[in-house]
């Protein structure tokens, strides 16, 4: 009988994408929902409801995995005080809500996986390559993932492999980082932001959903890891080579931070700041990147 793995936020970009990819090496998928889905051979669907405390308890006593990545968009809305708490208890509160479950019926899991974001060493932009062992900036952003993180020590005290993935800005095709940029930079309207200089680690979808893969296999991964290649890719790079995908130069003049923050709000710091993230970690751990070089990563995105 094959294992089971119950994903939160697997009907997202990434979701999907891992669970095609979990049913290709032969494990059944169970994802949880708030709105009733018919199942089909490979996938079983359970309802729950944060806001109410909800959870189809079914759903983890039937698996053997459980990969969280539920959570409120960091960048869909302005950061007023309201969505800052939305963002946080998205993170939170479904962790909170499977531990119950697991305490309750005395149930132990493989491994529990868990996102986290490289947004954890901060919003600022810095030569230093931060590392598993950086600490966690006192900004928003490190604070959301710290505490998102810290949430996940309850199911690690019940004696359960906790891993957690510390994931950069996600290439895919249609989808992702991209789905916002496509529409301008294919049109010619393409521009470098604020300085240019803020690093931007990225991952390939692809190479993301296999270190989630890597993650339920390998029984020796604990901890973080970083998800993201270890480049110089700046936003002035990132920006010519999207342009250049697309067959042109960048001729219209940056955008200056003042006109993002006008927009953004204080939201503005993940687009006008960055850190440079090592791999070395999750390399070390087996994994092998598929894409490592942004333009071809952008070319199968974007073909």
């Amino acid at each position: 009988m094959s294992k089971n793995v119950l994903l939160t936020g697997g009907s997202g970009f990434i979701g999907k994408e891992l669970t095609a990819l979990l049913i290709s090496h032969g494990y059944s998928v169970s994802i949880l929902t708030r709105t009733e889905r018919k199942p089909s051979k490979d996938i079983t669907y359970y309802k729950w409801n944060i806001e109410n405390n909800y959870i189809d308890e079914a759903s983890v006593l039937k698996a053997d995995y459980i990969i969280h990545l539920a959570g409120e968009g960091i960048a869909s809305k302005k950061w007023t005080d309201k969505r800052k708490k939305e963002i946080i208890d998205s993170r939170e509160k479904p962790i909170e809500l499977i531990y119950s479950v697991l305490k309750k019926n005395n149930k132990s899991l493989d491994a529990f996986i868990s996102a986290s974001a490289v947004g954890i060493y901060g919003a600022f932009t810095s030569e230093t390559i931060c590392t598993e062992e950086t600490p966690a900036a006192n900004d928003f952003l490190g604070a959301t993932c710290q505490k998102w993180e810290a949430a996940t020590g309850c199911i690690k005290s019940l004696g359960i492999r906790t891993v957690i993935i510390r994931t950069g800005l996600v290439l895919g095709k249609d989808d992702g980082f991209l789905k916002k940029l496509v529409p301008i930079f294919k049109y010619g309207f393409g521009s470098i932001v604020g300085t240019g200089k803020q690093y931007m680690p990225w991952i390939h979808i692809d190479d993301l959903c296999s270190i989630y893969l890597l993650a339920v296999t390998n029984t020796n991964m604990n901890g973080a890891y970083n998800a993201a290649v270890t480049d110089d890719t700046t936003n002035a790079i990132f920006s010519k080579a999207l342009a250049n995908v697309y067959g042109y130069f960048i001729w219209l003049p940056k955008i200056p931070a003042f006109v993002v923050r006008l927009i953004t709000g204080e939201m503005g710091k993940i687009i006008l700041t960055g850190q440079r993230v090592s791999s070395r970690k999750i390399e070390n751990a087996g994994f092998k990147f598929k894409y490592s070089n942004l333009k071809p990563a952008l070319l199968v995105c974007l073909k």
